[in-house]
């Protein structure tokens, strides 16, 4: 079970970026999630969680949050998405636009 401080630290995280994505910097999921992003010429708030002190914690509140172990876990408007194939399908749909209000 994450730690109650880190569990609010990802909740403020989240709420208070409109695109919130937890990544890490090797995965390919995670490339092609944030290349998707990139090509909709939208800026979201990446923590790339193999790069700081506490990822492993932020990645254990995700998925005490979410139910989703796995990387990318992505938030829009403070509503998680799901990871990469999650994106993807959204795109494929066009409801990813209208979910960024493009």
């Amino acid at each position: 079970m994450a730690r109650k401080e880190v569990v609010s630290k990802v909740k403020s995280l989240i709420e208070s970026n409109s695109i919130f994505i937890a990544s890490k910097t090797y995965c390919p999921f995670c490339q092609e999630t944030l290349a998707t992003f990139k090509d909709l010429n939208v800026q979201p708030y990446i923590l790339q969680l193999n790069t700081i002190d506490d990822g492993s914690d932020i990645q254990d509140a995700l998925a005490e949050i979410t139910g989703q172990k796995t990387v990318p876990n992505v938030f829009i408007d403070g509503k998680h998405i799901g990871g990469n194939s999650d994106v993807q399908s959204l795109k494929r749909s066009g409801e990813l636009k209208k979910a960024l209000k493009l």
